[in-house]
């Protein structure tokens, strides 16, 4: 019942980034199949608890051979869009590039996730998140002053940067299509989606506002006001009053001498009222501030591990997290009022559902006997 129900998409299945996204697409109801390298080895997990693979049938189709080119050609043929995360060139080699498909489905929406992009001087080098975030900028601010940059997990690249990118740039694509009836190639880069996500921090460097020096800034936890602080009980909790009638709650729900805090945004500052905050929170457990501050407009929250976020009351509100087969994950988002988001399969052991699938997308039963007598699926 997703927004995306009726969309067709073949997947050349991948890593990282490139199945995030068309998880997020399969959660919105589009139906995908995800083609699997034939006879690769497992990977280093169970493949069920893959849960960015969830929502599509898998399938195997050996591409090292001209029949399993041609099976492939003949579901493209029939689908609305094809998203693959290869290095430049490879569909090409393959005789699956863009030309080739567009020229047998020309209302084909051709999604590409890489790096680097499809063109440039690092176009064809290897590369991960931390790599191509740290060509952005983004690299460089995260972090705490007079010390290394920080890895935000491989959250800016690889997921915000690369797979939201590609699913967003799929969607526009796709509406387009269906006005023009015509398909065309989405360019999707994580250095370029990276930089995107960086347009507020250039707009305060162009005004001023922004430091070079790591943790000096005012959502870089430079900040005494925007900032993590541990607790007695060695946890900790995380304050984001920025604007002036949050801090004025913050300081309040502190307990501490308001004339010492009046100056919120003298920077020179910062510092000590950095310490004088750090002892503060030292005074209580998380919970004793949590039970004092939670919910307030101060602009105040618990630091969790990803067990305690599950268990959250307002992430159970929400029914964020979601049980499938016994094992818990993010639930579909964002949410739609009509078109209900949701996770239409597990994620499956690769190759799993090739029969069901050449059935469905038009394989006769001798079409399938061949090819498997011919070791293509």
């Amino acid at each position: 019942m997703g927004p995306l129900k009726g969309v067709k998409i073949v997947e050349m299945g991948g890593i990282g980034s490139e199945p995030f996204s068309a998880m997020m697409m399969a959660d919105m109801g589009a139906e995908i199949i995800r083609l699997e390298r034939y006879k690769e080895s497992p990977g280093f997990m169970d493949p069920k608890l893959d849960f960015t693979n969830r929502g599509r049938r898998s399938i195997y189709i050996d591409l090292k051979k001209p029949e399993g080119i041609d099976a492939t050609l003949k579901l493209i043929k029939s689908a609305d869009a094809l998203i693959e995360g290869f290095r430049p060139g490879v569909m090409e080699r393959l005789g699956l590039g863009p030309e080739d498909c567009l020229k047998l489905n020309s209302g084909l929406v051709y999604g590409r996730i890489t790096g680097w992009g499809q063109e440039g001087p690092m176009a064809n080098a290897a590369g991960h998140d931390i790599n191509y975030i740290a060509i952005t900028g983004a690299l460089h601010a995260i972090g705490r002053p007079n010390s290394k940059p920080v890895p935000p997990l491989n959250l800016v690249g690889d997921f915000g940067g690369g797979g939201l990118l590609l699913a967003f740039g799929m969607a526009c694509a796709l509406y387009e299509a269906k006005i023009s009836g015509k398909g065309q190639v989405v360019d999707a880069a994580m250095v370029d989606g990276a930089s995107v996500l960086m347009t507020m921090m250039h707009g305060l460097r162009s005004a001023n506002l922004w430091s070079n020096e790591r943790g000096s800034n005012l959502v870089d936890g430079g900040a005494h006001f925007y900032d993590t602080y541990e607790t007695s009980d060695g946890k900790y909790v995380a304050i984001g009053s920025i604007e002036p009638q949050f801090y004025k709650i913050l300081v309040e729900k502190l307990g501490v001498d308001a004339s010492e805090y009046k100056d919120q945004m003298n920077v020179a500052a910062w510092p000590e009222m950095k310490e004088k905050i750090t002892a503060v929170f030292k005074t209580k457990t998380r919970d004793e501030w949590c039970e004092l501050m939670e919910g307030t407009d101060a602009c105040f929250s618990p630091v969790l591990t990803m067990e305690e976020a599950m268990e959250h009351p307002h992430n159970v509100a929400r029914n964020s997290f979601v049980t499938i087969d016994g094992a818990t994950q993010p639930a579909p988002a964002p949410r739609f009022s009509r078109t209900k988001e949701e996770i239409q399969f597990p994620a499956p052991i690769p190759g799993e559902n090739t029969l069901s699938v050449l059935e469905d997308w038009g394989f006769s039963a001798s079409d399938i006997e061949t090819l498997k007598k011919d070791d293509i699926i």
